[in-house]
Parts: structure tokens; sequence; C-alpha cells
């Protein structure tokens, strides 16, 4: 029994060890939330990047991400590789498909828009999971969890209200297709939750490298980079983006398609928190009242899934 348990702890199959003893929806809790953390260093990380535009980081992030991921099948699938990209079929590359265009959106939104503005528009992500899980997979949305939605955007819309723009369509047009992106990610693992769905990450990684390459490639940038902002985009790549969403793809297993988007906008919360830590960037009077309004939306969801779990 303890040589079955701690073979398939290797295997990194659904059962994950250190959550054992948890319900399921408490590891989804646990996981999401997790997932949330690691993308929350996104902004300190780019706030440290000297000289790479938003262009440069993307391909070498993703880059990074899908050698990450090789790394993972060849230590945890290795004489299944193959076979796990075919096991997730179609649902994994559409669901890769759709997060790597999402990364895309997002970088373009960033530098068409104010941050405030593609900030708000990315909190939204969870109202289309609603609609698209309700839509795809028949998920039901509780009055509550569309109240603990509502209040994360109002909280989020308070955050960016000094910095918040009108008049940027183009920057508006790509934050919305990467919310869209990332809600259809989130559907797509719920629907293929029977199966292992990591390799929809590494299409992720494949469809932003290939179009990150385009884009570099008709402008007037290049792939060089200094070694310091290429270290910082394979830490990105690896733990930021490739860690968090691994334990995030396990996470949505667990939980509705609008609740783990939910739970992850902890990374729009403690983003500021970690840059005002490591290089002192103060957080404005409306970025804490509006990240404490957010936290609280995603303590109650969190505290209600629990409860149900008892």
């Amino acid at each position: 029994m303890v040589k079955s348990h701690v073979i398939e702890g290797a295997k990194l199959n659904t059962q994950i060890t250190p959550l054992g003893n948890l319900s399921d929806r408490a590891k989804g809790v646990t996981l999401v939330l997790t997932a949330g953390i690691f993308w929350s260093f996104a902004g300190l990380a780019v706030r440290l990047i000297e000289f790479a535009n938003e262009w440069q980081i993307l391909f070498y992030r993703s880059t990074s991400l899908m050698a990450f991921l090789a790394v993972y099948f060849l230590l945890f699938k290795r004489g299944r590789i193959i076979a796990t990209f075919r096991d997730c079929g179609w649902i994994g590359f559409i669901a890769g498909l759709s997060l790597g265009i999402a990364f895309c959106a997002w970088i373009h939104a960033l530098t068409h828009t104010t941050v405030a503005n593609a900030l708000f528009l990315l909190s939204t992500s969870p109202f289309f999971a609603a609609l698209l899980g309700w839509w795809i997979l028949s998920e039901r949305v509780s009055a509550s969890l569309i109240w603990f939605i509502a209040l994360a955007s109002s909280g989020v819309g308070v955050m960016v209200a000094e910095g918040y723009q009108l008049g940027t369509l183009l920057g508006t047009i790509m934050g919305i297709i990467a919310a869209f992106g990332f809600g259809i990610f989130a559907v797509l693992l719920r629907k293929g939750r029977t199966t292992d769905l990591v390799p929809a990450v590494f299409w992720a990684g494949f469809c932003a490298t290939i179009i990150s390459t385009i884009v570099i490639s008709l402008s007037s940038a290049t792939f060089e980079i200094t070694g310091r902002d290429f270290s910082l985009c394979a830490l990105m790549g690896i733990f930021q983006v490739g860690l968090g969403l691994v334990i995030f793809t396990r996470g949505a297993k667990y939980l509705p398609a609008a609740e783990i988007t939910l739970l992850s906008l902890t990374e729009i919360v403690l983003g500021p928190v970690w840059v005002w830590l490591a290089i002192g960037e103060v957080p404005g009077v409306l970025t804490i009242v509006g990240g404490f309004i957010v936290m609280s939306a995603i303590t109650g969801q969190a505290y209600l899934t629990l409860r149900k779990t008892g």
C-alpha cells in the first residue's frame, strides 16, 4: 500500500499527496488560490526587466514555459508523453490555443491601453467563465457566486479608478479578448477534467511563441536581450506562469469554471503587494481599498465552498 501510494504521487495523478486528506472542493480552493499567488509575481518581474519589450518578454517567457513542461513530461510522463497529448485531444489543444491567444492579447492590451484598463478588463473573466460554463457544461451558477464575482469586479474597479481611461478602443478590445480567452481555457479544463490537461499549457506556450516570433520578425525589434532580462523571463516562464498553470490545471478539476476564475483573482490583489515590498512602490489608498474588497469576495466564496464540504 505504501509503495503504491508513493508511485502514484510520483506520477502526479489527480490525488495530490500533500492534499490527500482534504475534500475535493478544499483541494480545488487550495490549488487555485496557490496558482493566483504564483501569477501575482508577474508585475514585479516585469518591473525588474530593464530593456526587453513586451513581445520579447512574451517570446522568452513562452519558450521557457515550453522547456519547463518538456522537463516535466520527461520526469513524470516518460514513456507516455505522446499518449498524454493524445488523451487530452482537441479539448487540450483548443484550451491551449485560447490561453495562448489570451497571453498575446494581454500583452497587446498593455501596450495599447493603461495597465489599469487592462487589469479591470481581465477581472471580467469570471463572468465569461460563468456564461460559458452554463452554456457548454450546464454548470449552475449560484446567486452567491454571481454576487461575489460582481463584488470582486467592483473592487478591481476601485483599485484602478485613478488610472482608468476611456477612448482606448484597441486596447479595450484586446483586454476583453484576453479575459474571454482565459474564460474559455477555464471552461475547457472543466470539460476535460477526467484527463490530464497539462499539455494544454504546453500548447498555450507554443501558440504564444509563434505569434510573438511573427510580431518581432515583422517589427524593428530583435530577439537579442540582456542576460538579466532573459533570466527574469525564464523565471516567469518556469515558476510564475509554468508552475502556476500546472497547479491551476489540477485545481480546475474540482470547482466550477466561474469559481476558479474568481479565486484566481488573488493575482490582481497580491501583485501590487510584491512590488511594494521588493522595490518600495507604495500602493495608493484606492488600490488598498479595492484590494480589500476583492479579497473579501474571494474569502467569502472560498468559505462558502469549504462549508459545503462539511
